[in-house]
């Protein structure tokens, strides 16, 4: 595991705010190429009630970024729909190790749950 020193921890909020954020568990159906980005790739992702295509900036943190291709993860599902290199991002995905400069890795239920399934 690679060594770092953790960030302060912001400043506390109140509840409310984070009874705002809906993450929830989807699963990864298809991971592509965004064309002409140097970042971006496009997953198309199970939510069970419905399918969403979201963005993530990871074509460069994995050799194979399609190695992901099935798996649970957990997602932001009420953020404004974002347009980014001609495709609209209907959510975000949650990932941890980034903003510390480590090599990020999903969050994933430590067992299968149903897609569509809310953090918290």
């Amino acid at each position: 595991m690679e060594e770092m020193k953790p960030a302060p921890v912001k400043p506390a909020i109140d509840i409310g705010v984070v009874n705002q954020v809906d993450a929830r568990v989807g699963t990864i159906e298809s991971v592509c190429e965004v064309e002409g980005s140097t970042r971006l790739v496009r997953l198309e992702v199970d939510f069970g009630d419905h399918k969403r295509t979201i963005l993530a900036g990871m074509k460069q943190e994995r050799e194979d970024p399609t190695e992901i291709e099935g798996r649970q993860a957990l997602f932001i599902v009420n953020l404004e729909p974002r347009k980014m290199m001609g495709i609209t991002s209907q959510g975000m995905l949650f990932d941890v190790g980034y903003e510390d400069g480590l090599l990020p890795a999903l969050l994933t239920p430590e067992r299968p749950v149903p897609n569509g399934a809310r953090a918290g």
